[in-house]
């Protein structure tokens, strides 16, 4: 059975997008030695389908209008789900639109079968992991400051979960313990 799985890019300072969405800050400091590398092609290859949310989906990609367009610089093709309140009248027919968390995570986990649900985008992450969805958490850690932007988690009020690192994992992979 698929799980889910909240990968991301952050920041040093904990943001995994700058002010207003900004994402060029990824093309030029993404961390890509022969570690981070290695796990972003073993976890693309295990990727089944991705569940973004609508800021996600539309959002700043730096790579737009490039052959390295779309989730994982280009390289992931596959079933996509977007958790939206406002779906296009006109869908593109690879795309599935979702109005409910339910339903989303459900159209997400039969298209990936016995593969992960990649789960892009934090409000997506954090409704997830509010609903005692999220199975796993995925951090590569850019060397960059950002100062402002969005948040890898926000949780209003504070909220503590605690996170089990994977053994053998690569670091900052974590299975969500608190549910």
């Amino acid at each position: 059975m698929a799980k889910l799985l909240y990968s991301a890019t952050m920041s040093l300072d904990g943001f995994i997008a700058g002010p207003g969405g900004d994402m060029s800050w990824l093309t030029e400091h993404f961390v890509a030695d022969g570690g981070e590398s290695a796990t972003v092609a073993r976890l693309l290859a295990d990727v089944g389908a991705i569940l973004a949310g609508h800021n996600t989906f539309g959002g700043d990609d730096p790579n737009r209008g490039t052959d390295k367009e779309g989730a994982f610089g280009g390289r992931y093709h596959g079933p996509v789900v977007v958790l939206t309140h406002r779906p296009p009248a006109d869908p593109p027919a690879d795309i599935t639109f979702c109005t409910d968390l339910p339903t989303a995570v459900d159209e997400a986990k039969a298209a990936a079968g016995d593969k992960y649900v990649n789960v892009l985008g934090a409000n997506v992450a954090k409704q997830c992991l509010e609903a005692g969805l999220l199975d796993e958490v995925l951090v590569f850690i850019a060397p960059v400051l950002l100062g402002d932007g969005v948040p890898l988690f926000r949780s209003d009020g504070g909220t503590n979960v605690r996170l089990t690192p994977i053994p053998g994992e690569t670091p900052h992979w974590y299975r969500v313990s608190d549910r």
